[in-house]
């Protein structure tokens, strides 16, 4: 706790004095442009990835950056988005998986999650992405876990759709959803196509979009 106080400490000495004019226009405002959904994992810092300023993200972390499917009885990853996309009015939303995630191995592993029942009733969210997974062939058990990365991700992107305030913006054309696999060791970040049905690197196809409405589509 020392250092976090150190750090408190020397972002209001050191840091905060040349960002005062940004932080005084934030102090009753904010209009982030993208929802940025990834995990809790402490290696994956949304800013620090995308190199973006205090207000330019909204962010929702979990476990296994799991976007469960809309119910009659929401949670606060559905409330967030639900605020995000109708409120915030938000052009962009990304589902962020990464490499060595724990949820994920947990999953591909079959773990025994018995003295962690909140935590697997959280990971059941990702039932479709293990149905799919436990289906293809793998050479060797770290591709297994490297596949459920990239299948949850894509499987979240399906559950983010079930959500009223994410379909009547795709349908209108006012968002656009992305599907992201980040690698902690290179720094490389791997986008899903949508028309392709498969992931690039996205420093070579910048314009990558998992899905946008037919609207999005004609204009670009």
């Amino acid at each position: 706790m020392k250092r976090f106080i150190q750090g408190a400490i020397k972002f209001q000495a050191d840091v905060f004095p040349g960002m005062s004019s940004l932080f005084k226009q934030l102090a009753t405002s904010q209009s982030p442009g993208t929802l940025f959904i990834t995990c809790s994992d402490s290696r994956v810092v949304p800013e620090l990835l995308t190199q973006q300023q205090p207000g330019d993200v909204f962010v929702i972390r979990n476990a296994g950056n799991i976007v469960p499917s809309y119910t009659s009885e929401p949670g606060g990853v559905t409330a967030t988005v639900e605020y995000a996309v109708g409120v915030l009015g938000v052009t962009d939303i990304v589902v962020c998986g990464h490499s060595d995630c724990g949820a994920m191995t947990a999953i591909a592993k079959c773990t025994c999650l018995d003295h962690l029942p909140a935590v697997a009733g959280w990971l059941r969210h990702a039932d479709a992405a293990k149905a799919v997974n436990e289906a293809r062939t793998h050479i060797t058990p770290e591709a297994k876990v490297s596949a459920m990365v990239y299948a949850n991700v894509v499987a979240q992107l399906t559950n983010i759709r079930t959500h009223p305030t994410v379909a009547l913006a795709l349908e209108q054309g006012k968002v656009a959803l992305h599907g992201w696999v980040y690698d902690i060791e290179t720094g490389d970040i791997n986008a899903l196509d949508g028309a392709k049905n498969e992931f690039v690197n996205l420093a070579r196809h910048p314009g990558t979009v998992a899905y946008q409405s037919t609207r999005q589509l004609k204009a670009a």
